[in-house]
């Protein structure tokens, strides 16, 4: 069994090959909560050779001036990191707690043990509630359990913007069926994941945008995700430069999709990379 300074240096190697995403944007992945291929399936989607038809689960690594910013810890964390050679992680900030965003956070513990720091995840009430329930062990007093714990802290969000990382977050208030869920705005780049409304007080904070980030679960209406028309007039009435849809379903194949798109609204695939304005 490895020794914990063995777990630290091997930590601090991670680190010594991970790359600065300073000023941009990087899309961990663009997965509904399935991930596709869907397993199991064998349609066209899930069988396909063409690689950007391999999304894992929604999220996104913001390169900001004072540190990487990564916003949800998905089920597919790790395998993220090692695939985009991240080997640092300043600060987390959650959309939700379903558990597409949320069951990763375990993946942060070799990050933690090589800077001997907590991480701070930045969350509303909910989220933290779920997070202390499902990693219960990582909040227990006395000797850590087996490998350790990832070491965290909790700071509480609202709607109110607040500086991170030598930036300012501002928060978008949307919906997500009956559940009440985040986007984030930072700078002219605009965060909007798992949600099929937007209120009225949320419009105007997507006014002057570089980059949309939006949600487009499938062609068909959804419950409690934008369809790929509802995205399409999303876009329309936000009119960012640029669109890129985000946490997609097998039923979206990309050849087949990116052909009908009007312009400025594009798919976004695992591992791109946008510039943060």
């Amino acid at each position: 069994m490895s020794s914990p300074q063995q777990h630290s240096e091997s930590a601090r190697a991670l680190l010594g090959v991970g790359r600065d995403l300073t000023g941009r944007l990087l899309f961990l992945g663009t997965g509904t909560s399935t991930g596709v291929p869907l397993v199991g399936c064998r349609c066209e989607t899930c069988t396909s050779g063409d690689p950007r038809d391999v999304r894992t689960r929604t999220s996104v690594l913001l390169g900001l001036p004072d540190g990487h910013l990564l916003i949800d810890t998905t089920p597919d964390l790790r395998g993220q990191l090692l695939r985009e050679r991240i080997g640092r992680i300043d600060a987390v900030l959650y959309t939700h707690d379903h558990v597409d965003h949320v069951y990763g956070l375990d993946d942060l513990r070799p990050l933690c043990f090589a800077t001997g720091r907590s991480i701070p995840l930045h969350c509303e009430e909910r989220v933290e509630s779920r997070i202390r329930k499902a990693f219960d062990y990582a909040f227990v007093a006395g000797p850590p359990l087996g490998g350790g714990v990832p070491k965290v802290t909790f700071e509480r969000i609202s709607t109110t913007p607040f500086d991170l990382l030598g930036a300012t977050v501002v928060p978008l208030r949307l919906r997500h069926g009956v559940f009440d869920v985040l986007g984030f705005r930072v700078g002219n780049v605009a965060y909007c994941t798992d949600t099929n409304a937007i209120p009225d007080e949320s419009w105007p904070l997507l006014g002057g945008l570089d980059v949309l980030v939006l949600d487009c679960l499938r062609p068909t209406r959804h419950p409690t995700h934008f369809s790929l028309d509802e995205a399409i007039a999303v876009a329309a009435r936000v009119a960012a430069r640029r669109t890129l849809l985000v946490h997609m379903a097998h039923d979206i194949r990309h050849a087949d999709i990116a052909a009908r798109l009007p312009p400025g609204v594009e798919l976004a695939v695992d591992g791109l990379e946008v510039p943060l304005t």
